[in-house]
């Protein structure tokens, strides 16, 4: 992997926040087998108890059962911590037009909470997730870092928001701040039901029923699909990347361009299904196209994704298999 020879001092310990959901799972998994200590924080929410029910007899692993809505809660879970991989939010852009006032409050309020959390208690570095959804309309490819358009979701605006906080965290108190723009990060662990599931696993359940996926427009529409591994190696590089890539916030993808139609046919070929797709309207918030340049967490992170979407796609593929019903 990207991130094996990675050392830290041997008594760190990290807090992953929404630990309990696909990407928080992932890193702490990856963390205990690097042999350091994490603390997971999770509400529940949208996380889910069986992804970290492997962990819980690791003496290396804390649960926290709580809300970064609470701000004693976030304090509690920072005390004694090193680093912090913030990646409690709730997603969806669809959902997010639906619920305004509850993004904002988690988002945006409970990130806050977690970085006046860090600072108080002498985090040496806050990661935290972003997304590429703050492009919103800047029409050019691929997606640069500088170089964004109109919001087109509070969804969206959340996640702007947080990245302003961060880089002034990072301005005036001194706390190191990374933020990630994922680019459409799937694999492992990722929730394949309810109306506002990811795409991939959302597909695959559908599939292995036979029932006919719905793809909300043409599918001639483009994503830079992410595989968790690539994900996992930034949150950590991240951690001891120099200070002076630190207030900023980077492209996080593998810098490729999938039609959703290519992704379709390619998954019913390794699921063996013969099923035509149902076009839909476009989604309210979506944007046509997006691929990343990832030069900059290149440059200043040491970001080097081992893993193409089809390497990517064909290990999730078998995962999804074994563990969707």
């Amino acid at each position: 992997m990207g991130y094996d020879n990675l050392v830290f001092d041997k008594d760190s310990v990290f807090l992953v926040t929404g630990g309990a959901g696909f990407i928080g799972s992932n890193l702490c998994e990856a963390i205990l087998k690097m042999g350091y200590k994490v603390r997971c924080l999770d509400n529940f929410s949208t996380g889910k108890r069986e992804n970290i029910e492997c962990f819980l007899s690791n003496p290396n692993f804390t649960l926290i059962e709580g809300d970064i809505r609470d701000y004693e809660t976030c304090e509690k879970a920072c005390d004694g911590v090193d680093y912090v991989s913030n990646q409690a939010a709730w997603g969806s852009v669809p959902r997010s037009i639906e619920m305004p006032l509850l993004y904002e409050e988690i988002n945006i309020r409970g990130t806050l909470n977690m970085l006046e959390a860090a600072r108080q208690k002498g985090v040496k570095r806050f990661v935290y997730a972003s997304s590429s959804s703050v492009y919103g309309d800047e029409p050019n490819l691929p997606k640069r870092e500088g170089r964004e358009g109109n919001l087109l979701s509070p969804y969206a605006l959340t996640k702007g928001v947080c990245e302003l906080y961060a880089k002034l965290y990072t301005d005036i108190y001194g706390l190191e701040t990374v933020g990630f723009r994922y680019f459409n990060v799937f694999g492992r662990r990722q929730d394949p039901y309810g109306f506002y599931a990811a795409v991939i696993p959302k597909f695959v359940r559908l599939l292995l029923n036979d029932e006919a996926p719905t793809i909300n427009g043409d599918g001639k529409q483009s994503r830079d699909f992410t595989y968790i591994e690539n994900v996992i190696e930034a949150n950590l590089k991240a951690m001891v990347a120099p200070k002076e890539a630190t207030g900023q916030a980077y492209n996080i993808a593998y810098g490729d361009q999938i039609y959703l139609i290519d992704l379709y046919n390619e998954l019913c070929r390794l699921l063996g299904k013969d099923i035509e797709p149902v076009y839909g309207p476009d989604r309210a918030g979506d944007i046509k196209h997006s691929k990343a340049d990832i030069s900059k967490a290149k440059e200043l992170l040491g970001y080097d994704p081992d893993w193409s979407f089809e390497r990517g796609f064909a290990d999730a593929v078998e995962w999804y298999k074994e563990n969707i019903k």
